[in-house]
């Protein structure tokens, strides 16, 4: 029997805007971080994150994964392990998480069927959340994503209320509006909060996946709603970034945040998707 980690909601799943063309079409659902029942679990999700990611942190962090070395596994491997996760907070449901990587990867396959890299994309996207079997708290694996080492933009969840603990707020060098960095910089030039997202991206580029560059977008921003969904950090991007954009923006028509009813038969999906990653990213590699 495997054993199950609870990981608690997570908080970048919660009251999402544009999660599902039936939940659209009440717009007061979007972004409701007034109200409702997980907001209690979701606020202090991101109290912890906006007080303990500083540019300290996520350079150990940075450190501590760096090297790759707690795992020697295939994609699929890690596909499977992400079924060892469960959300504790909805314990009468108990559909393996893989099936939503899946369920992503065949939404992209649909609209995009010339595409197969943006498939893999699909399937890959959320592989870094392993990041939570090894002993990691859940506010440094999941939830939205944002630059450290200048001021929080307007569009941070819970913005006005979350960060005024940390304390690179009160560093000179980090509490501007650019903080560290220089104007159109790039965001390859960023640190960027520490999570699945940036774990899952360095680890694809240590294992030299030969996925075209929209695809690496995709994993490393699909959870900095400020940026491709609240459109803050625009004085930090370079021209290769707002090229990228309208990609990440499409990739997250597809990140479903809601559980479909139909779950995809993953037995025969798994030759299809063995074959992408055979092509862009085959064999035993490191995480």
């Amino acid at each position: 029997m495997k054993m199950k980690v609870a990981v608690g909601p997570d908080p970048s799943l919660v009251y999402r805007p544009d999660v599902d063309p039936e939940v659209a079409k009440d717009k007061g659902s979007f972004r409701n971080y007034t109200s409702g029942p997980l907001l209690d679990r979701v606020f202090a999700t991101y109290k912890l994150m906006h007080t303990q990611q500083t540019v300290d942190f996520v350079r150990k962090k940075h450190t501590q994964f760096g090297g790759f070395s707690y795992k020697k596994m295939t994609v699929l491997e890690a596909v499977d392990m992400l079924d060892r996760l469960v959300d504790e907070s909805d314990p009468d449901v108990d559909f393996p998480n893989s099936f939503h990587a899946f369920q992503t990867a065949e939404g992209i396959r649909k609209a995009h069927p010339d595409k197969d890299w943006f498939h893999l994309a699909g399937l890959l996207h959320d592989l870094g959340k392993v990041l939570v079997l090894t002993g990691e708290p859940q506010w440094a694996v999941v939830g939205d994503t944002f630059p450290v080492g200048c001021r929080p933009q307007a569009s941070v969840v819970f913005c006005d209320s979350t960060f005024q603990d940390n304390p690179d707020l009160q560093d000179p060098r980090y509490s501007t509006e650019l903080g560290m960095y220089q104007p159109h910089c790039g965001l390859e030039n960023v640190l960027m909060s520490w999570g699945h997202d940036e774990y899952m991206y360095q680890m694809m580029k240590f294992n030299k996946f030969s996925l075209p560059p929209e695809a690496f977008y995709m994993v490393r921003f699909h959870s900095f709603y400020p940026w491709h969904t609240g459109g803050d950090y625009r004085q930090l991007c370079s021209e290769q970034d707002l090229a990228m954009l309208p990609w990440v923006q499409e990739f997250n028509k597809f990140d479903l945040y809601t559980k479909s009813p139909e779950l995809p038969d993953v037995d025969a999906l798994r030759p299809y998707y063995q074959g992408l990653i055979d092509k862009y990213c085959p064999g035993v590699l490191s995480w």
